[in-house]
């Protein structure tokens, strides 16, 4: 019987939840706002398959991929409203042409984030664009193992722990299953990313229903300095750059982040993944004749399935070191380590969501940092980056 003692112990991915054969667990929010699962015992026959199925306690062994590129959507529209390169789209696309279903992270009625399928193309632009937030799986492995076992195929995408969820709940292999990682550095409390958009939309005068689209990531401003956007069905737009936002700021900062996620199961591509996918940091310093700064996405093939769809998809792939890609993303490799100022956050002092995160989310940095900044507003990126590479 799932025990959760210890809440790095738990990445919230509910397969215990979807294989119980007497429906005994449930999921509950904490008081920091993350899912975790409550047993009926009175209920609980001891079958011991929601320990079989947990990715915390089964963790895959690492693995060397087997190829790693750098790619982009030919579709410049697509790609503006993507995160990264647009990769997960053609690869969806070709899912439900195929008679395929997709599954992937989308907002619902309250904007919060949950997972949900499709089957039509049109329906894709719910599951683009990053949201930096844990997604509710609900019944999804079930859904998708019922797709499987007919005959569709299935497109998943998730988290790695998610992914990981999955390939564990399924318990065997599906030659119609593709399954698809993002490359994640953490996810942060749904509760707590409530809290702040009910703070912003009193400010703003706005309800919840006037929203028609929050970003994360919106490239208006570029992918390298994205901007966090919130748009009302009237026109109108709250547009603030990510590395000024709140929100953005406390979770990049860990003051929120899952316990789970400081001792991630599933890094190193350890989630059973065919395909991982995520943002090609640094591109410019590595190619810089493919950076445009509409997005790069980084594609890492992790099975012999993975590397046939991947092939069989129109885009241009440039072939890369593994190295050089975790030395300009370190998410996909590294879990980062809990800080203090975690627990202060969640303490009750009378602070507001904001005073917490301008006080707690503060860098200090050097008198080099501080140099850089002054030269990188004053020499041109190509310039910085040859610097760079002369001094290597």
């Amino acid at each position: 019987m799932i025990n959760i003692k210890n809440k790095q112990d738990c990445c919230g991915c509910s397969a215990c939840v979807q294989r119980c054969p007497k429906q005994c667990i449930t999921m509950a929010e904490d008081n920091e706002g993350f899912l975790y699962p409550q047993v009926d015992s009175s209920k609980c026959i001891d079958c011991h398959l929601c320990e079989k199925v947990c990715p915390v306690i089964n963790k895959y062994d690492t693995r060397t991929p087997l190829n790693v590129y750098a790619a982009k959507n030919s579709d410049d529209e697509v790609r503006r409203s993507s995160s990264s390169g647009g990769i997960f789209t053609l690869l969806a696309e070709q899912t439900i042409k195929d008679g395929g279903v997709v599954f992937g992270a989308c907002w619902d009625k309250e904007w919060n984030v949950k997972h949900d399928c499709v089957d039509n193309i049109s329906d894709l632009y719910r599951f683009r664009s990053s949201k930096y937030l844990q997604s509710v799986i609900g019944d999804s492995y079930l859904k998708a193992e019922q797709f499987l076992k007919i005959g569709r195929k299935v497109m998943f995408t998730g988290t790695p722990c998610q992914v990981a969820g999955l390939k564990h709940f399924l318990r065997k292999e599906y030659d119609n299953l593709l399954v698809v990682e993002v490359i994640c550095h953490s996810v942060p409390s749904p509760g707590v990313w409530q809290q702040y958009l009910a703070t912003r939309l009193n400010t703003l005068k706005w309800e919840k229903s006037d929203i028609r689209n929050i970003s994360f990531r919106d490239k208006k401003t570029g992918w390298k300095t994205y901007s966090f956007v919130i748009e009302n069905k009237d026109g109108n737009s709250f547009i603030e750059l990510s590395s000024k936002n709140a929100f953005m700021r406390g979770f990049l900062a860990d003051l929120y982040t899952r316990p789970s996620c400081h001792a991630c199961p599933a890094k190193q591509l350890r989630s059973g993944s065919d395909i991982t996918l995520g943002d090609f940091w640094g591109i410019e310093s590595l190619m810089p004749e493919i950076d445009d700064d509409k997005g790069v996405s980084a594609i890492i093939v992790n099975s012999d399935k993975g590397k046939q769809v991947l092939h069989n998809i129109n885009v241009e792939l440039h072939e890369v070191q593994y190295n050089e890609l975790t030395t300009r993303n370190p998410a996909l490799v590294k879990s980062f380590p809990i800080t203090p100022k975690r627990t202060e956050f969640f303490k009750e002092d009378g602070n507001t969501f904001e005073e917490k995160v301008k006080r707690l989310a503060m860098k200090p940095f050097s008198m080099k940092t501080l140099a850089y900044r002054i030269v990188r507003k004053v020499i041109p990126n190509m310039v910085v980056e040859k610097l760079k590479r002369l001094l290597r």
